[in-house]
């Protein structure tokens, strides 16, 4: 499987495996983890995408059960992120979900994911979501000190405009190296509004969440985005949900698709998208169907 660079310490496989509903499963022994993780690995999809307040701040440690007496850890990148603070699990007493990019947030953050976790660094750490308050030199200097620390290698942002990004940047030492952001066929938006041209325009690679939209795409409300769909998966001999994936794939701005399923035969099908050809005027067609017109 093709691998993005996103610095000298950390690349990531093209396709990634979503960890938000490990919690939601109802078989959550470390068995079953660690067959969902062997199912990826035998495809070449090593990177695996985490965060602290994922299944109420359960997801971590649910991995890390997976992970302790395995090697399983050596062949795997860990994404995780932090700075949602929401009422539910170890947060059940905040009075309101905020965010938190404070230097002793971000610290905290790390030691409790990498114990949670069992591992000993963080290959890739996010800020999950922009923060009103941020002191942009406290958080830049917060992100270069866990990575000085040997703790994370790579630092990041999800969900950031390219302000955001501008200002967090300013104040670092080390380079952000991607932007997790939402990006599927029914939430295409990026692709003209300036976020995606900001990241392709200064190289760095960007994470697609929830690029099925979370099965809206295949909640019946799409027939005509559907159709499009299913004649390109008819002529590739794969589903829908691959050539959904495709379309991201085929743009040049190097997209890495998190895909998040809790099903062992879905997740043993998630690189099929690699097969799925996509030249421009089906780029096109399956753009058209989601836009529901012609481009002008």
């Amino acid at each position: 499987m093709e691998r993005i660079s996103l610095n000298k310490e950390v690349s990531l496989s093209r396709i990634v495996y979503g960890m938000w509903r490990l919690g939601d499963d109802k078989n959550t022994s470390p068995n079953h983890v660690r067959a969902k993780i062997d199912a990826s690995l035998d495809q070449g999809i090593t990177s695996f995408d985490q965060a602290d307040i994922y299944g109420g701040y359960e997801a971590e440690e649910i991995l890390g059960n997976a992970l302790s007496g395995s090697t399983l850890r050596n062949k795997m990148e860990i994404v995780t992120k932090c700075d949602i603070i929401a009422p539910v699990g170890r947060y059940a007493d905040a009075r309101v979900k905020y965010y938190d990019t404070s230097r002793a947030h971000i610290l905290a953050s790390v030691d409790h994911s990498l114990r949670l976790m069992g591992i000993d660094h963080i290959d890739l750490l996010l800020i999950h979501r922009p923060d009103p308050l941020m002191d942009h030199h406290e958080t830049g200097a917060a992100l270069d000190e866990v990575i000085a620390s040997g703790k994370v290698r790579s630092v990041g942002v999800s969900n950031f405009r390219h302000y955001d990004w501008e200002l967090l940047q300013s104040a670092m030492k080390n380079q952000l190296v991607t932007n997790q952001i939402e990006l599927s066929v029914l939430a295409h938006d990026s692709f003209v509004n300036g976020d995606v041209a900001f990241h392709q325009r200064i190289g760095t690679p960007l994470m697609a969440w929830s690029p099925l939209a979370g099965g809206a795409l295949f909640s019946g409300d799409h027939p005509d985005i559907m159709s499009a769909l299913s004649n390109v998966a008819l002529q590739n001999n794969v589903d829908e949900t691959a050539v959904a994936i495709a379309w991201l794939l085929a743009h040049p701005s190097r997209i890495l698709p998190v895909l998040g399923t809790n099903s062992l035969d879905r997740i043993k099908g998630m690189s099929a998208a690699l097969d799925v050809k996509m030249d421009r005027q089906t780029w096109y067609e399956i753009y058209t169907a989601a836009l529901g017109r012609e481009v002008a």
